[in-house]
């Protein structure tokens, strides 16, 4: 006998931090203005490693191509939310949520995978510095960089087709401020075992893995640094490192706790804000304040901007 589906749900309903109503305004504004410095502060590293030539290095652009995943990942999200805090109306289509859901978990899988590249780098700069600049030529890096993209893309395939394929006749309210994984399935009439299943494997492909794949590339990075006489040579290899490391940290421990075992709770949305709004607020900073290069970098693209003016009103005086 074959399954009929028997979803009757057209649109669902986006608690989001409803129940906190004393705090909407100020959510709002302390989300848009996380928003906004996330945008351009990803915009400005992105445009100092494409103006600077001292930064077009492989690491650097990887970083740049961190960046424009970065700006899609919490444009995703949260232009959403920010509409939630301020709207009446709380709704999103059937179409549209999956449509974020899908967007959001492939560009977040596409991250992960990334992180995992960009710590390859730094290993392969820190264990075969002789061979490094033959081996990332501009051509491999390309090619390192599309492939987390297409991972990312067809990995988050498998749960959202399992989840979307659930029968889903009501309640329609989601106890979160987008569409994911965990809330829709606990919506679901029929049985959300599978999807549960599929979601946990494609986690522990997306996420996991490419959690101990920086894992061990960190231990080999560390064991060679420690072999390293001298304490300047050390503190130069580790500060190349240590960027990552807090990016990862920080993205890798929520993602975790939230994915791997997809039940789904109250607290999930708590810490959703942590890798959609935290996370990607500090990024542009944790990649400036502690790279010396960026900050050179910055300077002296401040100083050329300052000097400008003073520089064209030299040359029409000159004319004159």
């Amino acid at each position: 006998m074959q399954k009929v589906n028997r979803t009757s749900v057209m649109e669902f309903v986006l608690l989001g931090f409803s129940h906190f109503h004393k705090f909407q305004n100020f959510l709002f504004w302390a989300v848009l203005l996380a928003y906004i410095t996330c945008v351009l502060g990803n915009i400005t590293i992105l445009l100092l490693v494409r103006s600077e030539s001292s930064l077009h290095t492989p690491m650097y652009f990887f970083i740049s191509t961190f960046t424009v995943l970065e700006i899609m990942f919490v444009s995703v999200t949260v232009p959403k939310l920010l509409a939630l805090l301020i709207q009446t109306t709380k709704t999103i289509s059937f179409i549209g949520c999956f449509t974020q859901l899908y967007m959001f978990n492939a560009l977040g899988e596409t991250e992960c995978f990334l992180l995992s590249l960009m710590v390859f780098d730094r290993y392969l700069a820190i264990n075969n510095p002789l061979r490094y600049s033959t081996i990332m030529n501009t051509r491999f890096c390309h090619e390192l960089a599309f492939m987390p993209w297409i991972l990312g893309l067809v990995i988050s395939l498998f749960p959202i087709i399992k989840t979307f394929l659930l029968d889903f006749c009501g309640p329609n309210e989601i106890d979160h401020f987008f569409c994911d994984l965990a809330p829709l399935q606990n919506l679901a009439c029929s049985d959300p075992f599978l999807s549960n299943i599929v979601t946990i494997v494609a986690a522990c492909f997306s996420i996991v893995l490419p959690f101990f794949a920086i894992v061990g590339f960190y231990s080999h990075i560390i064991y060679t640094v420690l072999k390293i006489k001298s304490k300047e040579g050390k503190m130069k290899a580790f500060s190349t490192c240590s960027s990552h490391l807090i990016v990862a940290s920080l993205f890798f421990g929520s993602a975790i706790i939230v994915y791997v075992k997809p039940k789904g709770s109250h607290y999930d949305k708590f810490l959703a804000l942590t890798y959609t709004v935290v996370t990607p607020l500090l990024n542009p900073f944790i990649y400036t304040l502690r790279n010396r290069e960026v900050r050179n970098a910055f300077r002296r693209v401040t100083r050329q901007v300052i000097m400008l003016p003073q520089c064209l009103h030299s040359t029409q005086s000159y004319q004159q």
